[in-house]
Formats: C-alpha cells, structure tokens, sequence
C-alpha cells in the first residue's frame, strides 16, 4: 500500500525519532545527547554555531517529543502539499532556527539585566553560570507550522479539547499566540521557551509575506497604507458613488469563492487533483 504521507514530513518525523531514541541510549554510556546538540546561550563556553539547527531533532521527553511529532503529523502533512517539499523544508527550517534566534535574544536581554546589577563579576563567567538555558525540540519549527495552517485555511472548524464545539483555524492560532505571550509575561521560569514559540510564529509570518508579495515587507506595508488612507467617496442626493468601493468588494468575493471551490476541491479529490493554476492560487491566498 502506498503511504500518503509527503516526503518532507515524514523523515522529519522518523530523523525526531531517531535522534530521541539514540538520546536515550547514549545517555546510559554517559553520553548526554542534549548537552551536546541542544542550543546554549551563544557567550558560553560549550556554544557552537550548528547548535542553532540541531537543537530542532532534540527532546528532553518522551511527552515533548510526542506533542510535537503528533502536530507535525497533522499539520505539516497538509502544510507540505500546499507548499511543495522544497518550500516547506525551507519555511520548517527558517521557522526552527528563528526561534532560535528568538530564544538567544531573550536569554541575552536576561543576561544584561543580570550583569547590570551585580556589576563586578566577569561576563565570561556569568554567561557559564547561566548556562542551565539549553533549549532542545522542534516546538518554535511546529508553531511555525500552525501558522501556515491558519493562513492557508483560516475558517477550517477544529475540534480543540475541552471544547465541545469547532473553533475555526484562526481563532485557534490567534488563541495559542496569546497564551504563548501570557505564559512568557506571567510564567517565565516554567523552564518552557515561549518567546521561542513566538519566534518560529513571527519568522514564518514574515517569511509568508516574502513569499506572497516579493517585492519585500516595505512594499506591502505602502500597499496597504495606500489601500486605508484613500479618501472615501461620499454620498450625494444624485445616489451613491460607490463605484470604486463596489468594484473591489466584488473582485474579492469572486476571489473567495474561488479559493472555496479549490478546497472543496482538495476535500474530495485530494491535492494532486489541483491544476497548477489552482495550486498557485491556492498558495497565494495563504499569505493573504
């Protein structure tokens, strides 16, 4: 029987296992995996550049690994055939290492605050004793991933336990995002890397919008400036002159519909049945 499952996702899933499950027998010889391929705060002594990337294959649980694994299952299958492999590994990727960054920036802000206040100590030695931060797992890469997916099919109605009825993709997305900053504000010594979670989200934000509007993050900000600070034409006792607002109102409902019937048409046939020409509107709405 042929599995359905895209290339891309499928040895991330078995590439996470692996290294969990050698992890876990290395660590009988004395060999402790995660201190060696987790990501330390860059000033330390036992930092290295590649730590930056390893990180993402790296648990510290069997529960970790298995949340993450069961997202990337879910939502990285559906994520991979909308992008294609070779996009969806460079948006999981950049995802990944941006939380990354995300997490070395904030224990850099703590390291400074700390430093200010005693003052006499030697920033080498400091940075060695705070050097308990090893953050390991494929998290920020799989927030990353949820965002994709609300994006891409923001009305999709999902059964979230506890709740008893369907929340659609983007309020769920919008939702994790908010108690993601609320655990970083008011939870920041959990020993959980929520501003990393944050990080993968924000960077694959950003990467989307490259994606959809090449021409740059300053181009879309100017469009839509242009789009929201054109002066809207009034009502007059000869009848409305809304012919420019009704025009676009109805380009983009003609859009929407269009998008619905590409879904509908996944829903039914699957992905490959998508012409080019659907595929490519298909993507190009995700980034809206």
């Amino acid at each position: 029987m042929r599995s359905n499952m895209p290339p891309i996702t499928k040895n991330l899933l078995i590439i996470n296992i692996l290294m969990y499950l050698a992890s876990f027998v290395l660590d009988r010889y004395g060999l402790d995996l995660n201190a060696l391929m987790g990501l330390h705060f860059f000033k330390a002594s036992n930092f290295r550049l590649d730590q930056i990337f390893t990180y993402l294959f790296m648990h510290g649980s069997f529960e970790h690994l298995f949340f993450n694994m069961f997202a990337l299952w879910m939502f990285g299958r559906i994520i991979e055939q909308v992008m294609g492999p070779k996009r969806f590994l460079t948006y999981y990727l950049v995802c990944g290492v941006g939380a990354g960054l995300m997490q070395e920036f904030v224990q850099y802000i703590h390291y400074l605050s700390i430093l200010s206040e005693i003052g006499n100590a030697p920033a080498d030695q400091l940075a060695d004793a705070l050097n308990v931060w090893n953050t390991v797992g494929a998290s920020g890469a799989v927030y990353g991933i949820l965002l994709a997916f609300g994006m891409t099919f923001p009305d999709e109605r999902m059964f979230i336990i506890p709740f008893p009825f369907p929340i659609k993709a983007k309020y769920f997305v919008v939702g994790y995002a908010v108690i993601e900053l609320l655990s970083a504000m008011l939870r920041s010594n959990d020993g959980v890397a929520h501003m990393a979670h944050l990080g993968g989200m924000l960077f694959g934000f950003l990467l989307l919008l490259h994606w959809r509007h090449p021409g740059g993050l300053q181009k879309v900000v100017r469009d839509w400036w242009q789009k929201h600070s054109r002066p809207r034409m009034k009502v007059t006792r000869g009848g409305g002159r809304f012919a420019d607002e009704m025009d676009y109102n109805e380009r983009r409902n003609a859009q929407q519909e269009e998008i619905d019937r590409i879904l509908e048409k996944v829903k039914r046939h699957g992905y490959g049945s998508l012409t080019e020409a659907e595929k490519r509107k298909l993507f190009d709405a995700s980034g809206r």
